[in-house]
């Protein structure tokens, strides 16, 4: 095990796995095949390593502006990731639904955006696994909805009132929000205290890289080179035959038996371009889910009593027949006052909801290459489907809500970003609709495996991590 190896150390070496990237997608997948097979792995991280409690002092999540990394024609629409070791363990809110059995079959059930190659019961068990691994919190009666053959590894959060309210009237479509914040303390982290920070944890009750994926990292038989930005796969005979690195200015090279891609949604599809691996699908369909912000007055009903920042779940907009003509809609019940209180009678009478609609993939919305060779996204803005969708949810938002005594619904504004940054390299059946597939290797380059939120062929209304987790146990289970 060396946290930080020189490059001057590893230039020219051969590796059985070189790991691009130590996020999500990178650290799950590793985090399998380590328990299954003995290999010397390199990660080669663009980023550093910083601490929690390094974060905290800062009070950043790393030392890299993720804009500084990536130039846009669309400078209203932030692309929100992180740099440094752990990728997107470090700021994410930690909100863990899994997508829903109809997100994996959109095609074939409603005429519109894509099929995934693998259903979500092939990908169940790897869900209990990645819940596991994070020891989720859950509502068990969300088995109703989205089915699951183990139980949640921690007991539900507190509801607030509203979210009580909502299921006792809505047993079958509102539960409490799953989430890798702790509800119970573990070895490694406390209990949730809903201090509503939740990029930056203060309590280090969610889960992150620090609190528990640091012996992937640690390995013996792992090696972490930070600093490292990785700027081209070298190939022949259908082959990744290298990996170049750069360090301080300075050009290193690696190989590897098996090259495991995980940088990001935009940083992934601009290595495969600066590596002259196009195709027809690379960099196509960047893509998140579309929010929006309301606010409900409450006559006589005080809410903000939940244990965590988002107590309450919602599916009563989403599957149906209306997806083949608008979007779904997954309604968020927020434990947290980002609009302030109600200045007259009844401070806490007030309901903040979030709703997001899915997407469509669009090949406008995409990554390409400035004159630099540095990752461009140009990006012109949610599909129709989704905007249509986010319409019809607030039509039909009122009777959603009947259970509660709502004085009236405001409009708090569009999300400029859930910061989901997926899509671009995309998994299917063949190359004929994808980059990689249904075990996330690329089609061409057959030692080349694709991770993270990149292969996602439909944008789901619900938070990602956890499927890119489930992804990575399920690809390295197969390949290891």
């Amino acid at each position: 095990m060396v946290m930080d190896v020189q490059p001057e150390q590893i230039a020219n070496e051969h590796f059985d796995l070189v790991v691009i990237g130590s996020g999500f997608g990178s650290a799950f997948f590793l985090h399998e095949f380590l328990k299954r097979r003995k290999a010397r792995v390199l990660v080669l991280e663009w980023g550093r390593h910083n601490t929690h409690e390094w974060q905290l002092d800062q009070n950043a999540n790393t030392d890299i502006d993720d804009e500084s990394t990536y130039k846009t024609d669309n400078a209203d629409k932030p692309w929100n990731y992180t740099i440094g070791l752990g990728g997107g363990t470090n700021c994410w809110f930690a909100q863990t639904p899994r997508f829903h059995p109809n997100d994996f079959r959109l095609k074939s059930t409603y005429g519109v955006g894509n099929d995934w190659p693998i259903s979500y019961d092939e990908l169940e068990p790897f869900y209990c696994d990645a819940e596991e691994v994070m020891s989720i919190s859950g509502d068990p009666d969300m088995a109703r909805m989205l089915p699951r053959s183990r139980p949640f590894p921690q007991p539900p959060h507190r509801m607030s009132t509203p979210d009580r309210m909502m299921k006792a009237a809505q047993p079958e479509q509102h539960f409490v929000m799953p989430t890798a914040r702790a509800r119970v303390a573990t070895a490694q982290r406390n209990s949730c205290c809903a201090n509503l920070r939740c990029w930056l944890c203060p309590a280090d009750a969610k889960f992150t890289a620090n609190n528990g994926l640091m012996h992937v990292f640690q390995h013996a038989d792992v090696s972490v080179c930070l600093g490292a930005e990785v700027r081209r796969l070298d190939h022949s005979a259908g082959s990744v035959r290298s990996v170049a690195f750069l360090r301080d200015g300075k050009e290193y090279s690696v190989s590897g038996e098996l090259v495991i891609l995980g940088a990001n949604a935009i940083q992934s599809p601009a290595i495969m371009l600066r590596s002259g691996l196009g195709g027809e699908f690379v960099g196509l369909g960047l893509h998140e889910s579309y929010g929006w912000n309301y606010e409900v007055y409450l006559d006589g009903v005080d809410n903000f009593d939940g244990s965590t920042i988002t107590t309450g779940l919602n599916f009563g907009l989403y599957d149906g027949p209306h997806r083949a003509e608008h979007a779904a809609a997954l309604v968020y019940f927020e434990n947290r006052w980002q609009h302030g209180m109600r200045a007259e009678k009844g401070r806490r009478q007030a309901l903040p909801l979030v709703i997001v609609t899915e997407n469509l993939l669009d090949p406008e919305n995409r990554v390409i290459l400035d004159k630099n060779e540095n990752a461009f996204v140009s990006f012109k803005g949610a599909s129709d489907y989704a905007t249509k969708g986010m319409a019809k949810a607030l039509e039909r938002l009122p009777a959603l809500l009947n259970p509660l005594p709502v004085e009236q619904i405001f409009d708090r504004g569009i999300r400029p970003t859930e910061s989901h940054v997926q899509g671009t390299l995309r998994m299917g059946t063949g190359p004929a609709d994808s980059v990689v597939d249904r075990d996330m290797i690329h089609h061409q380059l057959r030692n080349l495996v694709v991770v993270g939120t990149s292969t996602y062929p439909s944008c789901s209304c619900a938070n990602p991590s956890l499927t890119a987790a489930a992804l990575s146990l399920r690809a390295a289970s197969r390949l290891a």
